[in-house]
């Protein structure tokens, strides 16, 4: 089985910008896509050949947004994480397999100067809490835009971004506690090198991404049971049509 996710930032625009061209041509069962900025009836998928589309749309137009693609059939669907303050963003949508959940997610950012800080610990605390009770029932794998660069080895300039969104201590230490309740960085599983990133800044048009200064922000998280389906998990540099890049993982039947 072959799983992607993608922060999109903005679909209708990506689609023309690359996309389009990733969905028809990577062969990926699954494509979960994050910061989608639309409602399903804003967007033509009508090209769209054997996929199922599970969207979960912000109440503010034009922002946030999380959508899954699936061509593998699948048992029930659910949009939130079940918590009317974090259910407004379109945030989180949950898949459910016979033999795992998958959650689509896309973590609020602390914005500048850490405004949206305390919002966001509060957010890790109730998702965190959501998928681990999801794993009561099957294990568990979590995917998407999850706003930090956990460990130095995970951005180009640590020292320079050290209290920065996305890089707070605060922030950093919350997602450890993903880590510490029994979730498994799945890229770092196979991959302990260094520049190895999934987002650039487009404030320098493109020389950070030419010049490979960028932040780990993209994530697959899974449940320590599946770890002997777990294959690969390749971060995909070489696609464009957003500021983030996809990743990619491959399992095998869970044992």
């Amino acid at each position: 089985m072959k799983l992607a996710t993608w922060n999109i930032n903005g679909i209708r625009a990506s689609l023309d910008k690359g996309l389009r061209a990733y969905i028809e041509t990577s062969d990926c069962d699954v494509i979960c896509l994050q910061e989608t900025k639309a409602m399903a009836e804003q967007v033509d998928l009508s090209w769209l050949s054997g996929y199922q589309a599970v969207w979960n749309s912000a109440e503010k137009k034009g922002y946030s947004g999380t959508c899954v693609l699936s061509r593998v059939p699948f048992l029930s669907t659910a949009l939130g994480i079940g918590h009317t303050d974090h259910d407004r963003e379109g945030r989180v949508v949950t898949v459910e397999f016979p033999s795992f959940y998958l959650v689509n997610v896309y973590t609020p950012n602390a914005q500048a100067e850490l405004a949206r800080l305390p919002y966001r610990l509060n957010w890790d605390d109730a998702f965190r809490a959501y998928v681990k009770e999801l794993e009561k029932k099957r294990p568990v794998l979590v995917c998407g835009d999850l706003n930090c660069a956990h460990e130095e080895i995970d951005l180009a300039n640590p020292k320079s971004n050290r209290k920065n969104a996305g890089f707070s201590d605060e922030e950093r230490a919350s997602f450890g506690q993903h880590l510490r309740a029994g979730l498994v960085d799945v890229f770092r599983h196979f991959d302990k090198s260094p520049g190895k990133y999934t987002w650039w800044t487009m404030r320098t048009g493109g020389a950070a991404r030419e010049k490979n200064i960028g932040w780990r922000l993209d994530y697959w998280l899974a449940s320590e049971s599946l770890k002997p389906a777990l294959k690969s998990c390749t971060i995909r540099a070489d696609i464009y049509g957003s500021d983030h890049c996809p990743v990619e993982l491959e399992m095998g039947a869970l044992i």
